[in-house]
């Protein structure tokens, strides 16, 4: 792996999962680490991060006067920040944040001198995979308005890549999981408590990245010359079948699956619902349709071109990263 020991770098987004993953690492490897927060940020985390010797700017990604001070003699950005999908929401506040935000930030490098920006996509800007495996040439096909913002930002950042206007590289990672992962985590308690039954036919493939074998790629990606302007898939090393996730998860838990399936369209239906109902009030809705979604939507990629540009190597089959981030889970109290 590439060192960053004594290079100045910024990172957006450092108080969520992936991010905070990334600025940890480069901490302890020793680079000089500017994080961009808000001032609503949890302060025990940004606590966290000051003893480990990083710089806090406070600000907001949609403002031009704090970008501006952050990018300021960095020579890496990596830009993780992003509005995800919570139907509390409004739909104009995911443009604001994950594609205004997006140009905001480039605009800044591209006036600080910046050597390299590497941003944040997903693999939710495909949607769902009609015919598997796909890779960084699959069609744009967004779904919803979190898919639709990453995907407006992803579209400005590779024009302004290709023209050579800011150097830059595009990463798309898959389900990402891993250690302080709230989402995935109630996919691990409903699975461990038996609770959760498999929803849809179980016959959906999900290809996942471990957050270290991520950090792995966001380093790589800075830093290796032929990425430039270049879009990388990043996933793990195989697909697996929903119904497998499932029986991986149970097994390590040392449960057995429930040995019933429900069908997805009844919640996918009560579920745009309830959303339609909280939503105009600003509430967190109990049920969502993407929960729904997540088991019917498949997602099976080649990454091939990261592994043959980049050097990119996941660490572990899907069932050791299972057992990594169950166990975890156990050891903090979260199950």
């Amino acid at each position: 792996m590439p060192s960053f020991h004594g290079v100045k770098v910024l990172v957006t987004g450092a108080t969520g999962f992936v991010g905070g993953h990334l600025a940890r690492r480069l901490l302890s490897e020793g680079a000089v680490v500017t994080l961009l927060v808000r001032s609503t940020s949890d302060p025990k985390t940004l606590e966290d991060f000051k003893t480990r010797g990083a710089r806090l700017v406070t600000g907001d990604i949609t403002s031009a006067s704090s970008a501006l001070e952050a990018c300021a003699g960095q020579t890496f950005v990596f830009h993780c920040a992003a509005l995800y999908r919570e139907a509390k929401f409004p739909d104009e506040a995911y443009m604001q944040v994950n594609f205004e935000g997006t140009k905001i930030l480039l605009e800044a490098c591209k006036a600080s001198g910046v050597k390299r920006i590497v941003h944040t996509s997903t693999i939710g800007v495909h949607s769902h995979i009609e015919n598997p495996p796909a890779n960084e040439s699959e069609p744009y096909l967004p779904t919803d308005v979190y898919q639709v913002s990453k995907t407006e930002a992803e579209k400005f950042a590779r024009a302004r890549f290709e023209s050579g206007e800011i150097d830059g590289v595009v990463i798309r990672p898959a389900m990402i999981w891993g250690e302080g992962d709230r989402r995935i985590f109630k996919l691990f308690k409903g699975i461990a408590t038996r609770r959760l039954p498999i929803i849809g036919s179980g016959l959906t493939w999900t290809h996942w990245i471990y957050v270290q074998d991520l950090v792995d790629a966001y380093l790589l990606a800075a830093t290796v010359e032929a990425a430039r302007a270049q879009v990388y898939i990043i996933a793990g090393r195989r697909p697996v079948l929903m119904k497998d996730v499932f029986s991986t998860i149970a097994g390590i838990a040392g449960v057995k699956p429930l040995p019933f399936r429900i069908p997805a369209w009844p919640i996918q239906f009560v579920g745009s619902c309830v959303e339609t109902v909280c939503s105009p009030f600003g509430i967190e809705p109990p049920l969502h349709r993407r929960r729904a979604d997540f088991f019917v939507k498949n997602r099976w990629f080649d990454t091939s071109k990261a592994q043959r540009e980049l050097g990119f190597k996941p660490r572990f089959e899907f069932e050791e990263e299972a057992r990594l981030v169950y166990s975890w889970y156990r050891e903090n109290g979260w199950l």
